[in-house]
C-alpha cells in the first residue's frame, strides 16, 4: 500500500538533511506540499531543488526553531495562505557527555533546540490545527526510554519530547489533533559520518562497523526507513493512532542485552 498525502500541507523542521530530508522527500513524493523550516540556507535550497526536480512541491523557510517569535511568524504566514495539516518536529542537535562533562552552556544549547524548539512549533501550529484537526509527529529517540552511555543532555531533551507528545495527544484529542512520536536508534546520516571522522580519524571503517553492530539487527537504520514510518503515521490510514511512541531501532530496546 502506498500511503497518500495528496493535497496535504506539511511542515517539517530540520527538513534538509538526514532523517528530515528523507521525510520531506517522501512526503513530497506522496503528494504533499512540504514547508521546510531549516537553519541552513544552502541545505534548504538544495533540498527544495531536488524535490522540485522530481515533480514535488516544497518551500524553504530559513528558521531557527529555538526562536519563538520567528517560528510563530513563519507558521502563521504559512497558515494565512494554506491550511496546515501536518507538523513534523524533526530538528534537533546531539551531544556526547555525562552529567560531569556537560556544561551549563551545553545544557542550554540542547534544551533550546531539542525541547524549546519542539514547544515553539507546537505552540504556533496548534491554533491552526484546532480549526479542522491535524497531525503532529515528534522525533524522539530510544534515549527517551532506555539508558544510553554518555548521552545525559541528549537523553534529557528527548525524554521531554516523549512526554510532550503524550501531553499534546491528551489535551487536543477532542480537537481532532493526533500526536505521536518516533524513537529511532542509530540511523546512518551525514552526522554519523562526520562524528566518526572527527573523533576516530584513520579508524572510520572500524568504528562504523562497531557502531553498526551495536544494533541487534546488525546495521544502522536508513533515513528512508524512518521516513516511511513517518508517512504512515501522518496518513489517513493511521487515523486511530495517537499518544503513542514508535521505536524504530533494529531490536535495540527489546533485544539488546
Amino acid at each position: 500500500m502506498s500511503f497518500s498525502l495528496k493535497n496535504k500541507v506539511a511542515i517539517v523542521t530540520g527538513g534538509a538533511s538526514g532523517i528530515g530530508k528523507a521525510i520531506t522527500t517522501r512526503f513530497a513524493a506522496s503528494g504533499a506540499t512540504v514547508h521546510m523550516l531549516e537553519f541552513s540556507e544552502e541545505n534548504g535550497k538544495q533540498a527544495v531543488a531536488e524535490i522540485e526536480k522530481e515533480g514535488g512541491k516544497a518551500v524553504f523557510h530559513q528558521c531557527d526553531v529555538s526562536n519563538h517569535s520567528q517560528v510563530k511568524e513563519i507558521i502563521d504566514a504559512i497558515a494565512s495562505e494554506q491550511s496546515i495539516d501536518i507538523l513534523v518536529n524533526n530538528a534537533g542537535i546531539a551531544h556526547v557527555g555525562n552529567v560531569e562533562n556537560t556544561t551549563v552552556e551545553d545544557l542550554d544549547r540542547i534544551y533550546n533546540v531539542n525541547v524549546k524548539g519542539v514547544y515553539n512549533c507546537i505552540y504556533a501550529v496548534v491554533p491552526h490545527l484546532k480549526k479542522k484537526g491535524g497531525i503532529i509527529l515528534n522525533m524522539a529517540s530510544i534515549a527517551s526510554s532506555v539508558g544510553i552511555s554518555d548521552r545525559f543532555a541528549y537523553s534529557m531533551s528527548k525524554g521531554a519530547v516523549l512526554t510532550m507528545t503524550y501531553s499534546v495527544a491528551k489535551d487536543y484529542l477532542e480537537s481532532g489533533i493526533r500526536c505521536n512520536c518516533i524513537s529511532p536508534a542509530r540511523v546512518h546520516t551525514p552526522f554519523v559520518d562526520g562524528f566518526i571522522k572527527k573523533n576516530y580519524p584513520g579508524k572510520e571503517d572500524e568504528m562504523f562497523d562497531k557502531l553498526s553492530k551495536t544494533q541487534p539487527i546488525g546495521r544502522m537504520g536508513k533515513p528512508e526507513e524512518v521516513a516511511n514510518l513517518a508517512l504512515y503515521l501522518c496518513s489517513d490510514e493511521a487515523s486511530f493512532i495517537t499518544g503513542t511512541d514508535f521505536p524504530i531501532d533494529g531490536g535495540f530496546i527489546k533485544l539488546n542485552g
